[in-house]
């Protein structure tokens, strides 16, 4: 569609010329008199952009740009002004003016003004349509499952998303951790601020903290101005931390300070930095076997899980696989132009007893294979990648178990034998399994081992 201009200038002379330049540049125009006149129409037509006199006998160009923003907020203004009125035109631009221009006007500059108008608002309209996606897409009503596990997860989503306090989510590597981060981010009130995401486990620990946090210039090596780190950018928002587990200890300081004092300082800075951030972390790793080897603080973990969302593996939630195959099967039959029809018997059953150690992830790239592979309307199982059955293969070859059945059935031993020997005594136990006290508890709890007397 034709943008719509409004001109609005009380000489005649001018009035038609720009009017005619505009038009010959294949705007829509519509031309007024005075502010009055311009008003009316704009309360009748859908204008998006105003060229605007700055002194008119009605009303001057200030209040003409403050009752067209009553009418439309969304409405740019430019004010034409004599040289005499610049300082009035620069106090308008403070108030909402997109821009003004001096007479006598250069039309070369006029037409770039209202070329780069326009485009910011169409960046701007494409940023609010991609941010109602991504609110839709994120949506608690747009994740996949059946099963009870997953639907307490939700649960527990749903309820914390509305509260500022942070999050801490745990479970193994492709579970859907930065999923349910999304949802809780875009299910609250800051749904319209930035969600910021930093993956500590793939940024160098050098560069971690000036990326959290900032620097200024000349801090460090190749510190050629100041820099806002990911904190600043989510300030209002909420930063997604993904593991956080490899936080290095000197950031663990930083972060724990943003968390009790909403400040922190940039790398080589001295002036706090305050922000509202609200933060949702992930790990997979074991945080009270690390507090106990002294690589994670006790009191940051203390104060990022608030709420702990634990995520099972998708091997603990098999009722949820048929939903999720269906799902990415349709999503890449789509994307591949393939009209399929579901998976053969055979292909459904092994899907179905495969573990898949990569969780929903491995899940999600085994059917965008085998879509992109088939060669009819139902996926079988010789569109299964052969990855995935020398994995299956390796399983059932191993008839002890697998390697984490196996560690765990050793510590189970091994920790019965020390409360044996030391008559249940735990700290005893402990000193003779050569691990702290806590970390025993832990151990038992996790194997459900009875606590002796």
């Amino acid at each position: 569609m034709k943008e719509f201009i409004l001109v609005i200038d009380d000489e005649k002379t001018q009035r038609e010329i720009l009017t005619g330049f505009l038009k010959k540049l294949d705007y829509k125009v519509e031309k007024a008199a005075c502010g009055k006149e311009g008003l009316q129409i704009i309360s009748n037509n859908p204008v998006d952009l105003v060229l605007t006199d700055f002194k008119m006998p009605d009303m001057d160009g200030i209040t003409v740009l403050q009752e067209i923003k009553k009418l439309n907020p969304e409405i740019d203004v430019i004010i034409i002004t004599a040289f005499g009125t610049i300082e009035k035109s620069v106090e308008a631009m403070r108030k909402g003016a997109e821009d003004y221009l001096i007479k006598p006007i250069n039309l070369d500059e006029l037409e770039l003004i209202i070329k780069k108008a326009i485009e910011r608002k169409s960046i701007i309209s494409e940023n609010l349509q991609l941010k109602k996606e991504i609110s839709e897409k994120y949506d608690f009503s747009h994740i996949i499952y059946k099963s009870k596990v997953m639907e307490e997860v939700m649960n527990i989503a749903a309820r914390v998303a509305q509260s500022k306090a942070s999050v801490l989510i745990r479970g193994e590597s492709g579970t859907g951790k930065e999923l349910i981060a999304r949802t809780i981010h875009y299910g609250s009130t800051r749904k319209n601020k930035p969600l910021i995401i930093v993956n500590c486990g793939v940024i160098n620990e050098n560069l971690l903290i000036s990326t959290l946090f900032g620097h200024e210039k000349g801090s460090f090596t190749g510190a050629i101005k100041q820099a806002r780190g990911k904190f600043e950018l989510a300030n209002k928002g909420s930063i997604f931390i993904d593991e956080v587990g490899d936080l290095p200890l000197t950031a663990q300081v930083q972060l724990l300070r943003v968390l009790q004092e909403g400040t922190f300082e940039r790398l080589g800075g001295e002036l706090p930095v305050e922000v509202d951030v609200r933060v949702i972390a992930a790990t997979h790793r074991p945080m009270e076997e690390m507090i106990d080897s002294g690589t994670f603080r006790e009191d940051l973990l203390y104060r990022l899980n608030v709420i702990t969302i634990n995520i099972p593996p998708l091997r603990e939630r098999k009722e949820d696989i048929p939903s999720l195959l269906n799902y990415y099967l349709n999503t890449y039959g789509e994307e591949n132009r393939k009209s399929l029809h579901g998976f053969s018997k055979e292909a459904f059953d092994f899907l179905m007893k495969y573990d898949y150690p990569g969780n929903v992830r491995e899940l999600k790239n085994i059917v965008e294979r085998s879509v992109i592979l088939s060669r009819g309307e139902v996926i079988t199982s010789e569109d299964l990648t052969e990855n995935i059955k020398r994995k299956e293969k390796k399983k059932s070859s191993i008839s002890n178990g697998s390697l984490q059945q196996q560690v765990e059935g050793l510590e189970r031993n091994l920790i019965e034998e020390a409360l044996l020997l030391t008559e249940g005594i735990q700290t005893k136990a402990a000193n003779l399994l050569g691990i702290s006290e806590r970390n025993l508890r832990y151990k038992m709890q996790k194997l459900g081992l009875s606590k002796r007397e």
